[in-house]
C-alpha cells in the first residue's frame, strides 16, 4: 500500500479540482436518494395503503421526517388538486432529481478529469527528470527499450488502471455508506442481515485477485523486453540482413510475443472474471433479500411495509453498481500497482553523483587539471589504478593506447560522468565533487567519436542547450568547425531537419555540427573522444582543421585513435591495462622505444 500512497501523492497539486468532484459526487448520492425516496409516496399513493398526513411534521435532520415530510406535501396535493395531479407532480419531481444527479455526475467527472490527466503528466515529468539524472552506469545495467516501456506503457497502464479508478475510491463507498445509512432507516433488521451475508462474498471476490499484481509485473517486464527487441533490431537493421539473420530476428521475437500473449491472455481473465462473478453474488445476495424481506411483508403482523420493502430492494439494487465496479477496481488497481513498480524501480534508482548542498561555484580555471592517485572500479573490475596526471591550463594533452586500457574512463571522470572510486580530480587544487554539477560540466565542450545529434534542424543542434544563441553566434561556430559551407547547400540552410541522429548527413559533416556545438559553447576545456577515427581521409582533413582552430586556444584532452593526428601534442599520455605507461612528447617517446613506438610502427605497417 506504500507505493500506493505514493501514486496518489500525485493528486495533491490538483486538491481543488478532487473536492470538487466529491462535492459533486455527494450531491449526485444526494438527488439519487431523493429520487428513490420519492417511491414510497408515489407507492403507497398508487395502492393507496396509507392514510393522509394532514398536519405538517416538525422539521428534524433524519430520513424519516424527510419521508414524512414528503408525505404531507403528496396528502396537501391529494386534497387541494386530486390523485391524478399528485401522481403527476411526483413524477416530474423524480424526473428532476434525475436529472440534477446526472448533471451532478457530469460535472464531477468534469473535474476528476483534471485529476487524472495532471497526476499523469507529473508522473511522466517525474520518471522523464530522474532519467536525465542517473548516472551513465545505471544505463549499462538496463536495456534501452525497458527504460522506455516504463516510461510509455507503464506510465499509460498505470493511468488507465489506477487514476481512471480514484474517483472509485471516494464515490462508491459514500455510496454504499449512504445507501445503507439510509436502509437502515427502513429496516434495520432486513439491514443487519445484509451486512451479514455482503462481506462473504467481498472475501470470495479478493481471493481472485491476489496473484494478478504479480503475473502483471511478469507480463510489464515481457512487453519491455519485445520494445528492447525491437529498439535492438531496428539500430542493427544493417547487421541483420547482411548476416541472413531475419529468419532468426523474426522468430526471436515471435517467441517473446507468444510468452507475452499467454500470460495476457491470464491476466486478463482474471480479471474479466470479476465483473460476472461480482454480479453473479450480487443477484443470489439480492434473491436471499428477497426471501428474508418476503417473509417479513408476509408475515401475519407485518415488520415491514410492502412500498417500504420494493423501495428498499430497489435502494439495495443500487449499491451492486458501485460495489461491481469497487471489484473490477480492485483487479485493476492491482494490475496497474505493477506498473507502478516499475516506475518507482527507476525513481528510487540510487543518484550515484550528488551534489553536495554547498557546493562551491565555478566559473574558469586559471592553472590546472590535476588526477592524484585516482582508482575506478566498475562493479569489481578495476578500469584505473592510482593514475596521477596534471594538465596545465592551454595544453594539449592526448591520451593514447590499446583498447580497455582506460582512456575514455580517464575524460568520462572529469566532468562527473562517473565519478572517481578512491583518490580525486582536482581543477584548481579543489576536489571537482565540491563544485556545482551544471558549473563544472559547463566549463567543457565534449566531441565524441559518434556524433550525437537529434532529429531538428541544424541550428537547434548547434546551439543545444543555449536557448539565448543567436543565428549569427551559431553561424559563426560553424565556420570555425568548418561546416558553414555545406550547411548553406542544405534545403532550409541552418533551419534544415537533419532526420534521427543526423541520418540526412555524412559522417564528416555530422561531426563537424558536434564541433561546433563545443566551439558555440566556448569552453576553456576541450574533450576529444577519437573524434575523427571513424571519418574518411577528405572528412579527417576538414574535421582536423575545424579541431586544430578550436584547440589554439583551450586546453585539450585528446583520446587518439591514429596516433598521426597527436604528434604535436604538448605531452602524450600512454595508458595500458589502467596504468599510465609512458609519458611525454611524441619525439622522446619514439626514441624511448617503448610502448608507444610499437603501436606507432604497428600503424605505420598497417
Amino acid at each position: 500500500m506504500r507505493k500506493f500512497y505514493r501514486v496518489l501523492r500525485y493528486i495533491f497539486p490538483y486538491w481543488s479540482y478532487a473536492l470538487l468532484n466529491v462535492l459533486f459526487n455527494l450531491l449526485t448520492i444526494v438527488f439519487s436518494l431523493f429520487s428513490l425516496v420519492l417511491l414510497i409516496p408515489f407507492l403507497n399513493l398508487l395502492f393507496g395503503t396509507d392514510e393522509l398526513v394532514l398536519e405538517k411534521p416538525e422539521f428534524a435532520f433524519s430520513i424519516d421526517t424527510l419521508r414524512k415530510m414528503l408525505d404531507y406535501h403528496v396528502s396537501t396535493i391529494i386534497v387541494e388538486r386530486g390523485q391524478v395531479d399528485a401522481l403527476i407532480v411526483i413524477c416530474i419531481v423524480i424526473l428532476l432529481a434525475f436529472f440534477l444527479r446526472n448533471l451532478s455526475r457530469f460535472f464531477a467527472m468534469f473535474f476528476m478529469s483534471n485529476v487524472r490527466v495532471g497526476a499523469v503528466q507529473d508522473i511522466r515529468n517525474s520518471i522523464y527528470k530522474k532519467i536525465l539524472i542517473l548516472p551513465l552506469s545505471f544505463y549499462n545495467k538496463n536495456k534501452k527499450g525497458d527504460i522506455i516501456a516504463r516510461v510509455s506503457s507503464d506510465v499509460q497502464e498505470v493511468e488507465y488502471s489506477i487514476m481512471s479508478y480514484l474517483e472509485m475510491l471516494v464515490r462508491d463507498p459514500i455510496t454504499i455508506i449512504a445507501y445503507f445509512i439510509f436502509m437502515m432507516s427502513m429496516s434495520s433488521q432486513l439491514t443487519l442481515f445484509v451486512i451479514v451475508i455482503l462481506p462473504i462474498t467481498g472475501l470470495l471476490i479478493g481471493q481472485i485477485g491476489k496473484s494478478l499484481r504479480r503475473s502483471s509485473k511478469i507480463g510489464q517486464g515481457r512487453f519491455a523486453g519485445m520494445l528492447s527487441t525491437i529498439e535492438e533490431s531496428i539500430s542493427g537493421l544493417r547487421i541483420i540482413k547482411a548476416f541472413n539473420a531475419i529468419d532468426y530476428s523474426d522468430e526471436k521475437f515471435r517467441q517473446q510475443n507468444s510468452l507475452y500473449a499467454r500470460l495476457l491472455i491470464s491476466i486478463y481473465r482474471r480479471r474479466d472474471l470479476s465483473s460476472p462473478l461480482s454480479e453473479f453474488l450480487s443477484a443470489t445476495v439480492i434473491v436471499i433479500v428477497l426471501w428474508f424481506g418476503g417473509r417479513m411483508v408476509i408475515a401475519e403482523q407485518p415488520n415491514i411495509q410492502a412500498a417500504v420493502f420494493i423501495t428498499y430492494i430497489v435502494i439495495f439494487s443500487q449499491i451492486i453498481p458501485p460495489a461491481k465496479t469497487f471489484a473490477q477496481g480492485f483487479y485493476s488497481i492491482q494490475k496497474g500497482m505493477a506498473s507502478a513498480d516499475r516506475i518507482f524501480e527507476i525513481l528510487d534508482a540510487e543518484e550515484v553523483i550528488e551534489e553536495k548542498h554547498d557546493a562551491k561555484d565555478i566559473s574558469d580555471f586559471k592553472k590546472e587539471v590535476e588526477y592524484r592517485q585516482v582508482v575506478f572500479k566498475y562493479e569489481k573490475e578495476e578500469v584505473l589504478k592510482k593514475v596521477n596526471l596534471k594538465i596545465e591550463k592551454g595544453k594539449i594533452i592526448a591520451l593514447v593506447g590499446e583498447s580497455g586500457g582506460g582512456k575514455s574512463t580517464m575524460v568520462d571522470l572529469l566532468p562527473r560522468f562517473y565519478d572517481v572510486t578512491e583518490g580525486a580530480i582536482l581543477i584548481d587544487g579543489v576536489d571537482i565533487r565540491d563544485y556545482r554539477i551544471d558549473q563544472l560540466r559547463a566549463l567543457m565542450g565534449i566531441v565524441t567519436q559518434e556524433s550525437i545529434l537529434f532529429n531538428d534542424s541544424v541550428f537547434n543542434n548547434i546551439a543545444f542547450g543555449d536557448t539565448k544563441a543567436t543565428l549569427e553566434q551559431v553561424t559563426e561556430a560553424a565556420k570555425i568547425a568548418n561546416a558553414h559551407a555545406f550547411i548553406m547547400q542544405l534545403e532550409d540552410g541552418y533551419h534544415t531537419t537533419i532526420g534521427d541522429r543526423g541520418s540526412k548527413l555524412s559522417g564528416g559533416q555530422r561531426q563537424r555540427l558536434s564541433i561546433a556545438r563545443a566551439v558555440l559553447r566556448n569552453p576553456p576545456i576541450l574533450i576529444l573522444d577519437e573524434a575523427t577515427s571513424a571519418l574518411d581521409t577528405e572528412s579527417e582533413r576538414l574535421v582536423q582543421d575545424a579541431l586544430a582552430k578550436v584547440m589554439s586556444s583551450r586546453t585539450s584532452i585528446v583520446i587518439a585513435h591514429r596516433l598521426s593526428t597527436i604528434q604535436h601534442a604538448d605531452e602524450i599520455i600512454v595508458m595500458q591495462q589502467g596504468s599510465i605507461a609512458e609519458r611525454g612528447r611524441h619525439d622522446d617517446l619514439i626514441a624511448l622505444g617503448g610502448v608507444y613506438k610499437k603501436l606507432t610502427d604497428m600503424q605505420s605497417f598497417g
